[in-house]
């Protein structure tokens, strides 16, 4: 049979076996197809970590429809089998969860004593408030005075909560704000005001800001620090609080003012080390003759031995340092 002209052209324009044709026809088709199913899935795939990435992102969003809220999933349930929003009715008051004040079982009697306890920290804080009133009136030793009582009953609430039973996170918190407020504010503005006219204001407000910034680094990192029973990392603003009210209220006359000065950033600075310093609890069980030692100095010259004391204490920081390094 004579060849048409169409099959003459395929014969010329194609020289391959027709088996070879086909099966180039069949692989193209193939990548096609391929191409396709890969599109889809990525786009299905690109989707899904799209609306992933928005749970995670976003904790609480309200959609554009009304009553609609996403949520994050409980703990323990995996994203994607979690839907995306719950149906809150809009005019639905929700109740916050809370956390109890005081653990343990409420009774009424155990309400009372936590009520007491919380009493001696908030009058610390109001003695603290007081100190500061009286040092802007110009009675330093007086508002020096209200600090040792800050002192008193900053230690007085932890020993009841203690004792009674009522120790809480609450209480902690409240305690150390009480601090910040009563030995990191009232302590510095009542060494401001008495350094006033013996040393220049820029240099007595330095050092009261020092003081107030090392108390607050101190109080912050007590509370996220782990506890040791027998050493302080740093000085306490408890103590110092109380070296800078027995300062004020002795009088230190005879020191010269930048000496003063140096003292105070001395305290501020120690408050911040990491120098272990031995708790009140360890200093009591001192040998009794130790105790003589200040008690005849005091005798002699009560300033002196003030300041001595003081030294000492604070030199001991590093030594007892040194000596861990070296075993």
């Amino acid at each position: 049979m004579p060849s048409t002209p169409w099959r003459r052209r395929r014969s010329t324009d194609s020289p391959r076996p027709a088996g070879r044709r086909w099966a180039g026809r069949l692989r193209r088709g193939g990548s096609l197809a391929r191409q396709a199913l890969l599109v889809r899935v990525g786009r299905r795939s690109t989707e899904t970590s799209r609306a992933a990435t928005a749970t995670r992102a976003e904790v609480l969003y309200t959609g554009s429809e009304p009553g609609l809220i996403r949520t994050l999933p409980a703990p323990g349930v995996p994203l994607d089998t979690t839907p995306a929003f719950d149906a809150v009715p809009a005019d639905e008051e929700s109740i916050p969860a809370t956390i109890p004040l005081l653990p343990g079982e409420p009774t009424m009697a155990r309400r009372v004593r936590f009520a007491l306890v919380n009493a001696c920290t908030l009058s610390s804080l109001g003695l603290g408030l007081f100190a500061i009133f009286l040092a802007m009136a110009g009675r330093p030793q007086i508002a020096a005075a209200c600090l040792i009582a800050c002192v008193a009953f900053d230690g007085l609430d932890g020993a009841l909560a203690r004792k009674l039973g009522v120790a809480s996170p609450f209480g902690a918190q409240m305690d150390s704000l009480a601090d910040m407020c009563s030995f990191g504010l009232a302590a510095p503005v009542v060494v401001y005001a008495s350094l006033a006219g013996r040393v220049p204001p820029a240099a007595a407000a330095v050092a009261a800001a020092l003081v107030a910034g090392c108390a607050a680094i101190r109080l912050a990192r007590f509370n996220v620090s782990p506890k040791d029973g027998r050493y302080f990392s740093g000085v306490p603003t408890t103590m110092t609080a109380a070296v800078l009210a027995l300062a004020v209220l002795i009088g230190l006359q005879p020191l010269p003012g930048f000496a003063v000065l140096a003292g105070v950033a001395l305290l501020a600075f120690a408050m911040v080390s990491s120098f272990p310093y031995a708790k009140l609890a360890r200093i009591i069980k001192l040998p009794p003759w130790l105790w003589l030692l200040p008690v005849v100095g005091a005798l002699q010259d009560v300033r002196m031995t003030f300041v001595m004391v003081v030294a000492t204490y604070l030199v001991s920081g590093p030594i007892m340092w040194m000596r861990a390094k070296r075993a």
